[in-house]
């Protein structure tokens, strides 16, 4: 298996990013319950960027980029659309789920597709002009409720430096919006877009970073160097955690992967019980595991390392904060949460 040459720069890595069998196969070798995964119409086509191809040796890592079989088995509760963002779309672009937030989806296009992508309906998909972006803008400026604004999608920093730029500023023209966070897993999977050129731009909008890492082996030395360059240019970083099944789910996995992002300056804020996404059966743990892996990190690990367990309730109850098994109900395969508004949300959660 000869490894393909790999360009240096974000956009040759964009342009190379391996996206059919064939390509994989350069990287890695596939096992036939891998390769049946390519028969037929995918639920989420193959996308991976060739820096993080080279990491594909890593079983966790493996499992969260290479296609499965069992995604084309669709399991009880799962849905297309879990988190319900369809039915608060209020412009092509923008999600109004809670009162003061809004998810901006500037993008569909991301430069790695994770097998558990909670949109992957839209990811890879083709997107919608930017000119209707002015809608997006507008109802911002109409509704002087909103003060927070999270820029995602897809992955809002595979933009270019003048579209970003460009989103920001008029975003931060809008006097009632106090917060602007983005998105995003290229620090872990295309380190080197994160360039001085594009550290300017986002110290100069004041933009907090939401980065997605699910296991220290993303940790590479060019994913620290791209972290500490964000810190260094005084960009706040907070970390978003998919709990996944066999790939994190235990409590020295996560003590290693949320030390080592405090070490470079990310601090973890959420560990994500996985949404129930189409073909995610495989990934999901119980919620009871999820209570016991938090409750064993508190106490001995450092406060600073731990994050909120939260469950983002199916059908657009937004994320709910779990501490213990008193705020959780079974009902048969169902857990039922309650929410910020005192309303009751089930997840699909056949238990361990």
């Amino acid at each position: 298996m000869h490894e393909p040459e790999i360009p240096h720069d974000w956009q040759g890595q964009i342009a190379s990013r391996i996206a059919t069998l064939g390509q994989l196969e350069e990287y890695i070798e596939l096992t036939s319950g891998e390769r049946a995964a390519f028969e037929g119409e995918p639920v989420l086509s193959l996308a991976v960027t060739p820096c993080y191809a080279k990491q594909l040796s890593h079983p966790a890592l493996r499992g969260t980029m290479v296609p499965s079989e069992h995604e084309k088995e669709p399991g009880s509760g799962e849905l297309a659309d879990p988190l319900g963002e369809e039915e608060h779309r209020v412009t092509p672009h923008l999600i109004h789920t809670y009162p003061d937030k809004v998810l901006f989806l500037a993008t569909t296009f991301c430069p790695v597709h994770c097998r558990y992508c909670t949109r992957s309906r839209m990811v890879g998909k083709p997107a919608d002009s930017l000119s209707l972006f002015g809608q997006t803008f507008q109802y911002i400026e109409e509704h002087t409720e909103i003060r927070d604004v999270l820029i995602s999608g897809g992955d809002p920093l595979a933009l270019t430096d003048s579209v970003l730029d460009g989103i920001l500023s008029r975003l931060r023209k809008i006097p009632h919006i106090r917060v602007v966070r983005i998105g995003s897993k290229v620090p872990a999977v295309l380190p080197m877009r994160i360039t001085d050129e594009l550290c300017a731009i986002l110290r100069k909008h004041r933009v907090w970073l939401s980065l997605h890492f699910i296991h220290a082996a993303e940790l590479t030395p060019e994913t620290k160097a791209a972290c500490r360059k964000l810190s260094d240019h005084g960009i706040g970083m907070v970390s978003q955690t998919v709990l996944l099944k066999g790939i994190n789910d235990d409590a020295q996995t996560l003590t290693d992967l949320f030390y080592g992002l405090l070490e470079i300056n990310v601090k973890p804020y959420y560990l994500l019980q996985c949404d129930p996404v189409h073909g995610s059966a495989r990934f999901r743990t119980s919620v009871e595991k999820g209570i016991e892996l938090i409750r064993s990190l508190h106490g001995s690990i450092s406060g600073l390392a731990i994050p909120q367990y939260v469950i983002d309730a199916p059908g657009g109850g937004g994320k709910v904060p779990i501490l213990g098994v008193e705020q959780i109900r079974r009902e048969g395969e169902d857990i039922v949460i309650t929410n910020y508004e005192g309303k009751e949300y089930r997840y699909p959660d056949p238990g361990s």
